[in-house]
């Protein structure tokens, strides 16, 4: 496979990745529908839907406030139409995202993901929608609602796990800590929701390229951490430099607009005969990292 074709594979990995999968319609009726708050300053919060028009935006006088300079004062709104619901945006300055796709007017279907400024609202509907929110919830717990990799609760929990099974069965046990170069810079040229696309894409680009049992994570702002069971470090500095190449030569894009960005990695190992605890490995990966950045950037230590 050439490198032009690998390239439009991984974009169309961002894309299909990044979107919500809609399954068949459900008939459904008013009351049976709800939205909940995946990444947001409330998040977990329930707001039930019902005939009624609900407006989101930056006047206190909305249905859903949303305290955001991305958000306008009267920003969207979501309504029933006889048959099911329906988002509108209301000429809002920055726009109204369903799965990542900015939209005027759209029919909602169930796990849709609705982006209004910052804030990140899940779609739920069908007959069951309170077990369908708890299951949201205890996802939640998990999974971090920007970028839908592991969140670092649930990275500290496998970090732990894993670390005490390769010590325990004398196994090697990768550990890689990257994160986006620069990425202020995105933030301050083109405004947090670039930043926030960049995020979601370059998740859905790095889980896409790894394996099922390893664990992607978000543990900061921009940074990320890899955990490779079973893996030895140099295969792991082998996988990180095939990650910085992908991501350097795929560009990221927000409002059809490309963003082109690179990536700096810190890799360390467990092997038999060099035990480590998890705080010594996230150690050893954490400043390996910071000399990929202190060496120029855009490397694997």
């Amino acid at each position: 496979m050439s490198d032009s074709d690998q390239d439009s594979d991984h974009r169309q990995t961002i894309v299909t990745t990044a979107a919500a999968v809609v399954g068949p319609e459900i008939p459904i009726s008013p009351g049976t529908a709800c939205l909940v708050v995946i990444y947001g300053v409330e998040l977990g919060k329930r707001i039930p839907l019902g005939t009624e028009p609900i407006e989101c935006g930056r006047s206190m006088q909305s249905a859903i406030p949303l305290d955001d300079d991305a958000v306008s004062r009267r920003h969207a709104c979501i309504q029933w139409n006889g048959s099911g619901y329906v988002i509108r945006d209301l000429n809002s300055t920055n726009g109204t995202y369903v799965n990542d796709v900015a939209v005027r007017e759209r029919p909602l279907h169930d796990s849709d993901q609705l982006k209004i400024g910052r804030t990140i609202f899940k779609f739920i509907q069908g007959s069951n929608i309170e077990l369908s929110y708890h299951e949201e919830i205890y996802r939640l717990m998990t999974c971090d609602g920007l970028t839908q990799v592991h969140n670092k609760r649930s990275f500290e929990a496998a970090l732990e796990r894993e670390v005490s099974r390769a010590v325990r069965y004398q196994r090697h046990l990768s550990l890689v800590v990257f994160d986006i170069d620069h990425f202020k810079r995105i933030n301050d040229a083109r405004g947090h929701l670039a930043g926030d696309a960049v995020l979601r894409q370059f998740a859905a680009l790095v889980a896409a390229s790894v394996r099922r049992d390893d664990v992607v994570a978000r543990v900061g702002g921009e940074e990320f951490a890899l955990l490779a069971p079973e893996i030895p470090i140099e295969s792991a500095r082998v996988l990180a430099e095939k990650l910085r190449v992908t991501i350097s030569r795929t560009p990221f894009r927000f409002e059809d607009v490309d963003i082109q960005i690179s990536s700096s990695f810190g890799v360390a190992a467990i092997a038999p005969e060099t035990p480590l605890t998890p705080v010594e490995l996230y150690r050893s990966a954490d400043a390996r990292l910071y000399q990929a950045k202190q060496a120029g950037r855009n490397r694997v230590v």
